[in-house]
């Protein structure tokens, strides 16, 4: 096979993974599944463990090692802008509905998986600690990759269902909304930690890291607002829109500087953003439909060439997934269920929200890429977390239909929508 120049590369595994993501995410649709169970899946099948294995020579000559560092800038930034989108749609002054109810779902949903993925973690460090790493910080980092729900795609999957307003829809994306806060808090904390090598280095990181949110808030946010304001309706699209990208990439760098992760800052700057204005929500949309088609995809590429399946060969690799799904699902499952039920709901819509709970999708992927870049967790474990986001995405709205009402929750009969759920569109 002749060699390749490396833009020809690069423009050809992009032709490669656009296509194949939206094709497998077009046919997950057809089957009522969210598109990001498609495009995950293609790239896995793009990644060194099946196309690398069936086609080498074909998969060495695309995917060379300049093409893989330029495919993982791309997907890093393609992060960036989901992650500044997360944040701009994360309301927390939206959260509705009986406290008392909402605060046992929430606990049971997260304490119960934190607690079971820390002690199953406990177990294996031989398979999933990388050497070198501090054993506190890869058990919370463990407990938290397997207590997360993907907020984005719970929200596209109860929207394109109609019954994102029902009483067990809201009841989930509220539950949902504070566990990603929570998520997004404590694996700050973790990625300080991780990067310190004293005290003193830890303290100074802290420091720098409230400073930047007192300033966001206190500056930034108000500096933001009082443009809107003055530009009103004049402003263009694409002149917001450049704006929104130069802020949440200058967020970034700034965080990756200090030492956290540049989704922190990009996070940041998309929840400091000024809501409910005309202009700011027409960028977003415009910047949304962007990061949807183009960059995800590039992102989930980056996630899938890094999976390796070798380990698989034994059956050591296949235990490990197992138990990791199990604890995964089940305490998952049985922490959401059982503070629905204690909160005094019906059994149906308890089991309902234990189900929908589930739901990992992007949001897994996003905490087990920065574990693996962060060296708090194998490549095997990383893998496996990969899976496990996978398949209990591609779960959650057969299991809840199971145990539907013609009220509530994902009628079998409805057919799809496609307005846009929050800030992952598609995905």
């Amino acid at each position: 096979m002749p060699v390749l120049d490396q833009l020809t590369s690069f423009l050809l595994a992009v032709a490669v993974i656009i296509g194949i993501c939206r094709l497998l995410g077009a046919l997950c649709v057809r089957l009522r599944q969210p598109p990001v169970v498609g495009e995950l899946a293609g790239a896995l099948l793009l990644g060194p463990s099946l196309l690398g294995a069936l086609a080498p020579r074909a998969h060495h000559a695309v995917f060379t090692p300049g093409v893989l560092s330029v495919i993982d800038l791309a997907g890093q930034f393609g992060l960036v802008v989901f992650m500044f989108l997360l944040g701009s749609e994360l309301r927390v002054d939206r959260l509705t509905g009986n406290r008392t109810t909402v605060g046992l779902v929430a606990t049971g949903s997260i304490t119960l998986p934190f607690a079971a993925g820390l002690g199953f973690a406990a177990l294996v460090p031989r398979w999933f600690a990388p050497s070198g790493v501090s054993l506190p910080i890869y058990l919370v980092f463990f407990g938290l990759a397997v207590s997360i729900t993907a907020l984005p795609v719970l929200a596209r999957i109860l929207t394109d269902h109609r019954v994102e307003t029902s009483e067990t829809g809201t009841l989930a994306l509220t539950v949902a909304a504070i566990g990603d806060g929570l998520a997004w808090g404590v694996l700050t904390v973790i990625l300080a930690a991780a990067g310190a090598h004293d005290t003193m280095q830890l303290i100074v990181r802290a420091v720098l890291a409230i400073a930047l949110i007192v300033v966001a808030f206190t500056v930034v946010r108000p500096a933001l607002a009082a443009l809107l304001r003055r530009i009103g309706g004049r402003a263009s699209d694409s002149g917001i829109l450049a704006v929104l990208v130069a802020g949440a990439a200058a967020f970034a760098a700034m965080t990756e500087a200090i030492g956290l992760h540049p989704i922190v800052g990009a996070f940041l700057f998309g929840v400091i953003q000024p809501r409910e204005h005309p202009v700011l929500m027409r960028a977003n949309t415009r910047l949304n439909d962007f990061a949807v088609v183009i960059l995800l995809p590039l992102f989930f590429a980056s996630v899938g060439l890094k999976a390796n399946f070798i380990a698989f060969s034994d059956s050591v690799g296949w235990l490990l997934l197992a138990g990791t799904l199990v604890v995964a699902v089940v305490s998952k499952f049985l922490g959401a269920a059982g503070g629905a039920a204690l909160a005094g709901t019906g059994r149906g819509q308890a089991l309902r929200i234990g189900a929908l709970m589930n739901c990992r999708g992007i949001t897994e992927l996003v905490i087990a890429s920065v574990g693996l870049q962060h060296g708090m967790i194998t490549t095997l474990g990383y893998t496996i977390i990969v899976l496990v986001a996978i398949v209990t995405t591609a779960v959650t709205a057969p299991l809840a239909r199971l145990r539907g009402s013609e009220e509530d929750l994902l009628p079998a009969d409805l057919p799809a929508s496609s307005p846009a759920a929050v800030s992952a569109g598609q995905s």
